[in-house]
C-alpha cells in the first residue's frame, strides 16, 4: 500500500514511523524544514511534491495543529488525491471544521476517517496511543490493522464527528485533573504537608488515576518540562468550550480552568507543561513556585 503522511510533528513523526514499520510504501511532508530534516534522519522519504504524492497514494494520513491547517489539507486531498482513496486525520480540531473537511472530501469521492488519539508524544513513540475513530465503518475496518500499529486500543464511535468530540471529552477531564491537583496540592502545602509525601500518598490512594500516576514521577520533583504545553491546552480548552456552546452545555469549572491556564501563561509558562496550572493556584495562595 502506498501512503502519504502530512505533518510529522511530535505526534505525527512516530505515527508515520509505525506505519512504515507495517511495510507500507510511505512518504511524508511538512511545512517546517526542521521537521523534514528530522524525518529524513529517521529514514523517512520526504516527498518533493505533495500534490504528486497525493495523486500517487492509496491513502493519506495527517497530524495537524489546528482548524485552518485541517481545512487546507482537506482542499489539497480533494484536489489531488484519487477518487476512491482515503484520508485519515488524527488532529484535535473543532467539530465544525471537521464536518466541513468531511464534506469537502465527500464531494471528491474521498473516504474520510477521523482518528483522534489519546496520549502524548512519548506514548506515540512507544505505540501506546488510544485511537478514537469515526467515519465510514467499512473504511475503518479495512484500515484497522494500520491503526493498531499506534497502540493497543481502538474504538469505533460512529459515522460522523464522534471521534473529535470524544477527544475533547477526554481532554476536558485531563485539564480538570490538573486543576484539581493544583487546588489539592496547594491546600496541602499551605497546611504544612510535604510535597513528596503528598505525591506518594496520592499514588497509593483511591485518586491514583492513570493520569495522576503518569504525572507523579515528573511533578514530584517539580519538573514542569512539557509533554503538552499550556498553549496547547488553551487551544484545546477553547475547542471544548466552543463545543459546549454549540451543544448548549454549561461548563463553569472548565471555564475557570481556562482562566487559570491564562494565569500560567501570563507568568511565563506558555511553553511549560500544562501542569503549570498548579503553580498558578500556588501563586494565588501566596506560595513560592
Amino acid at each position: 500500500m502506498r501512503l502519504h503522511f502530512i505533518g510529522v510533528g511530535k505526534m505525527g513523526l512516530p505515527m508515520a514511523l509505525h506505519l512504515r514499520a507495517s511495510g507500507a510504501d510511505l512518504s511524508v511532508s511538512d511545512n517546517d524544514p526542521a521537521r523534514r530534516t528530522l524525518a529524513i534522519e529517521q529514514g523517512l522519504t520526504v516527498a518533493p511534491d505533495t500534490a504528486l504524492a497525493l495523486q500517487q497514494a492509496d491513502g493519506v494520513f495527517s497530524s495537524l495543529p489546528h482548524d485552518l491547517a485541517l481545512l487546507k489539507v482537506a482542499e489539497q486531498v480533494a484536489t489531488h488525491a484519487t477518487s476512491g482513496s482515503f484520508w485519515v486525520d488524527t488532529s484535535t480540531v473543532s467539530l465544525t471544521a471537521s464536518a466541513r473537511a468531511a464534506q469537502i472530501c465527500a464531494g471528491a469521492g474521498i473516504e474520510h476517517v477521523r482518528t483522534t488519539v489519546s496520549g502524548n508524544n512519548k506514548m506515540a513513540e512507544a505505540a501506546q496511543l488510544t485511537v478514537l475513530a469515526s467515519g465510514p465503518r467499512d473504511t475503518y475496518d479495512r484500515l484497522l490493522p494500520l491503526l493498531q500499529r499506534w497502540g493497543p486500543n481502538q474504538f469505533y464511535l460512529g459515522e460522523a464527528e464522534q471521534a473529535r468530540l470524544m477527544k475533547l471529552v477526554i481532554n476536558l477531564m485531563i485539564a480538570q485533573t490538573c486543576a484539581m491537583l493544583g487546588e489539592a496540592l496547594t491546600l496541602g502545602r499551605k497546611g504544612g504537608l510535604d510535597w513528596h509525601d503528598m505525591w506518594r500518598v496520592m499514588g497509593a490512594s483511591a485518586v491514583a488515576s492513570p493520569i495522576v500516576k503518569a504525572k507523579s514521577a515528573q511533578l514530584s520533583e517539580r519538573d514542569f518540562s512539557a509533554t503538552f504545553t499550556v498553549n496547547q491546552m488553551i487551544k484545546d480548552l477553547d475547542l471544548i468550550l466552543g463545543a459546549a456552546t454549540e451543544h448548549r452545555v454549561a461548563l463553569p469549572q472548565t471555564a475557570m480552568t481556562r482562566q487559570l491556564m491564562d494565569a500560567a501563561r501570563a507568568h511565563g509558562d506558555a511553553e511549560a507543561d500544562y501542569a503549570a496550572i498548579i503553580k498558578a493556584v500556588e501563586r494565588s495562595a501566596g506560595l513560592s513556585t
